[in-house]
């Protein structure tokens, strides 16, 4: 698939393994970079061979969140056209991630924040390098959180963690995060893929049954007490007003 090399594809052995390759910008998500990933969760719904999907990132952090650059730019005028549909393709690419028609697993070393951790949180599974720094961040940059945060978060770790940090700032760890149910294991930073490679070669081994069993997994899983859909739409006023407060 073309692209701008800032999400790379590779299929090995029935798993299909995605790499966000912005480490310059420490793989800050904006639009083009949500195209890609986008269009490369379609090429893998698109391949039956495939049984499962593996999220990487390359250097020391595994997605910074939104880019500063386009968050900047929305903030001074979010209602405007270009600026709704650059965030919306953030939103798209991680609940798109989301809805990837097989088991996912993210691998997570160095740091995931705001957008980023919506990335780790809108996958099957976890595996995080016991180093790994992982926070909400959202009001930290003077914004309300987005893309559904309370609920892809607070469906994994209850009510008061999520509120710890989501709403007071609170960072975690690898350790912390298997504690807490936001993630399956913490190892260290060397065996994060290879262990989230292993879990996903196993299930990837039959991608017929891989896929009917994700499908039926998540639509049996309790969500919350409103979809993620739902909850996307919900926020997104709320943040764009945070957005172009912070602005002026």
């Amino acid at each position: 698939m073309a692209g701008s090399g800032e999400v790379l594809l590779e299929v090995d052995g029935g798993v299909a393994i995605v790499t966000l390759n912005a480490p310059d910008r420490r793989n800050a998500l904006n639009a083009p970079m949500a195209d890609e990933l986008i269009a490369t969760f379609d090429e893998v719904d698109a391949k039956p061979e495939i049984g499962a999907l593996v999220i990487r990132a390359e250097g020391k952090s595994f997605c910074a969140g939104g880019d500063v650059a386009m968050l900047t730019a929305a903030g001074k005028d979010p209602a405007a056209p270009e600026h709704y549909e650059s965030m919306g393709k953030v939103y798209d690419s991680f609940y798109r991630l989301g809805q990837v028609r097989v088991p996912t697993v993210a691998a997570v070393r160095g740091s995931a924040v705001g957008a980023g951790m919506n990335m780790l949180l809108a996958t099957d599974l976890r595996i995080v390098a016991k180093d790994a720094r992982l926070l909400c961040g959202f009001l930290k940059r003077g914004m309300h959180p987005g893309g559904g945060h309370f609920v892809i978060l607070s469906r994994l770790i209850g009510r008061e963690a999520a509120a710890a940090m989501a709403i007071f700032g609170e960072e975690i760890n690898g350790d912390k995060a298997v504690e807490l149910g936001l993630a399956w294991q913490s190892v260290d930073d060397a065996a994060v893929e290879s262990r989230a490679l292993e879990l996903a070669g196993r299930v990837a081994a039959d991608p017929e049954l891989a896929r009917v069993t994700v499908g039926n997994f998540r639509k049996e899983v309790v969500n919350g007490a409103v979809g993620w859909d739902v909850a996307m739409q919900y926020e997104r006023p709320a943040q764009m007003w945070s957005m172009r407060r912070s602005a002026q």
